[in-house]
């Protein structure tokens, strides 16, 4: 449900109040959860309970106003770095560094906000996952991913790396790090390891003896027990 405004509060005013509430509301989800108190939340803004009501009719009213519009800010985000990406690889790179930029902003479920409910949230939720559908469809065709990932992999990571907290310059540049990391291994084809069904039946082999010899120490032979130590360091 979307905001509500009353006629009483000029419209200065409701603009004023409206932007506190939504700062407010979203630092206290992330920093107590989703049961936070609405008088928390108000007092956070500097306005009174009533003022909130106003403005959101019920707590599930705030939850999906916020969750609504942070996930419209991420299929923004998904929008722009698939248009300025030279590559993929670059593409989502663009993609989970907003998410990066905005960690204090957005209120979504593996931020530790609310789990969806509204339907109109869910179809901008598939929206993305879409987009990021297509940029990996082309990453296929240009050669900068080789890996199988799908978009709700991506979504992830980035939702790992984009996890609320306190300004911490040193933290974020760890982020990027990873994802630069995480970015070059997408685009490294994984290996064929030849068949090594031989090798696991020595290996069977091998502990089952070690196994013996651990349950019955007298018998082993010398050679078996040092075999036994070498498995044990």
């Amino acid at each position: 449900m979307a905001a509500v405004r009353s006629s009483r509060e000029p419209r200065s005013d409701a603009a004023r109040n409206h932007e506190a509430l939504v700062r407010a509301a979203t630092a206290a989800v992330h920093r107590e959860g989703p049961r936070v108190p609405m008088a928390t939340i108000a007092a956070d803004a500097g306005v009174g309970i009533g003022t909130l009501y106003r403005h959101f009719p019920s707590r599930e009213d705030l939850l999906d106003y916020l969750t609504h519009t942070s996930f419209e800010q991420v299929l923004a985000n998904a929008q722009a770095a698939e248009r300025g990406g030279t590559t993929a690889t670059e593409a989502l790179r663009r993609f989970i560094e907003a998410a990066i930029g905005q960690r204090n902003e957005l209120v979504l479920p593996l931020h530790g906000g609310p789990p969806l409910r509204s339907p109109r949230t869910r179809a901008v939720r598939e929206q993305i996952h879409r987009i990021l559908r297509q940029v990996i469809d082309r990453g296929r065709a240009d050669g900068t991913i080789k890996q199988d990932v799908t978009p709700r992999e991506i979504v992830v990571f980035g939702a790992m790396l984009a996890q609320p907290r306190g300004p911490d310059p040193g933290w974020d540049t760890t982020c990027r790090h990873l994802l630069a990391t995480y970015l070059a291994g997408l685009g490294t084809p994984t290996p064929r390891l030849p068949p090594r069904r031989r090798s696991c039946r020595r290996t069977a082999r091998a502990w089952a003896s070690v196994s013996r010899a651990r349950a019955c120490p007298a018998v082993a032979s010398p050679g078996l027990r040092m075999d036994t130590q070498a498995w044990a360091a």
